[in-house]
């Protein structure tokens, strides 16, 4: 454990990080780092409410503020929003805190920490520059009282560590620990589940750059036949493109429209899961589930499942795999 210096009582901590469903996953391994040197911290979290069912997943979260700028902003005018946001207010500033993190660097995610109490002496930390193709805004930095400047292209799961590690005084030096719980034996179900041991396409990305092409999905599947392939999806353009899959796959089957604690509960009960760059396929690998990821127009570099043999990455930016290279993939994860 770190010896902070001067410290008369155990540290209260807030992490701001409030989207998207990614970063949020990639901001976790945080907490295990700072539980370890701080064992006895109080680390709490500002998330967007729609991925509060994640961050609870990891027991070390103390109380977690959901924040609803995504559908504040949809009702602004009206008098039972403004009651909201300060509420939420009134709820961020019940806590002084010793230490204040922004691992996001956006000017909402500034104004939150700047609305956060410090304790005497405590400081406001965030990123002094952002990565390679991150939408960065240096505004934030007017929110800070330490600054932590990093190589732009420290990997997304990173980021968040060596800030944290520069402000408390300790070294980034064991595998990323998302502090997810591993199922129960005998979990239960849902019935839109099936008791068939699965594979899970996460194919859906709200950038058409980032997709596998269809032919490919379903030339996969083919040969992974007799295995069942789920198809999740999150909008109706994806639920479209579910149905084409799964009409050229006789082992397949389009899920209900799932919430998020759903499609975590997906990912977890996973015999294999092939998905391309987006959170779902990073909450599988958060999870330690077997999984493929296939990039196709986003950096390798910048979110790659690193931390563990039951993830394969293949394919980087403007060189997406072929079904060869993703289906050996896929044999050798399913015969571990």
């Amino acid at each position: 454990m770190v010896v902070h210096a001067g410290a008369k009582a155990p540290l209260k901590i807030l992490l701001v990080r409030v989207s998207s469903l990614g970063d949020v996953l990639h901001n976790l391994p945080m907490v295990a780092d700072i539980a370890r040197h701080y064992p006895d911290a109080t680390i709490d979290w500002v998330v967007e409410e729609g991925y509060t069912s994640l961050v609870r997943l990891n027991a070390r979260v103390g109380a977690i503020i959901p924040f609803a700028l995504r559908r504040w902003r949809k009702s602004l005018g009206k008098k039972e929003t403004r009651a909201e946001i300060a509420a939420f207010f009134r709820t961020l500033r019940k806590t002084q805190y010793d230490y204040v993190f922004d691992t996001q660097g956006l000017l909402k995610t500034g104004i939150i920490m700047g609305a956060a109490r410090l304790a005497p002496g405590g400081q406001k930390v965030g990123l002094a520059n952002g990565s390679e193709g991150s939408g960065y805004e240096g505004i934030s930095r007017l929110f800070h009282t330490n600054s932590i400047a990093l190589d732009p292209r420290t990997h997304a799961v990173a980021r968040g560590r060596l800030v944290a590690a520069a402000a408390l005084g300790y070294a980034v030096d064991t595998p990323a620990d998302f502090g997810l719980p591993a199922l129960p034996a005998g979990a239960a179900r849902p019935d839109w589940m099936g008791e068939a041991p699965y594979a899970v396409y996460f194919h859906g990305t709200a950038r058409d750059a980032k997709k596998w092409a269809p032919e490919n999905w379903i030339a996969l599947g083919q040969a992974l036949a007799p295995m069942t392939i789920l198809l999740p999806w999150g909008s109706p353009k994806e639920k479209l493109e579910a149905e084409v899959l799964a009409a050229g796959l006789p082992n397949a089957r389009v899920l209900p429209k799932l919430s998020m604690a759903d499609a975590t509960l997906l990912a977890r009960h996973a015999a294999l899961v092939v998905g391309v760059d987006t959170g779902l396929t990073h909450i599988a690998a958060a999870f330690v589930r077997p999984t493929v990821e296939i990039y196709a127009d986003s950096p390798l570099w910048k979110t790659e499942g690193n931390w563990s043999d039951s993830i394969i990455n293949l394919g980087d930016q403007g060189k997406p795999p072929g079904v060869p290279e993703v289906l050996a993939a896929a044999r050798l994860l399913l015969a571990n």
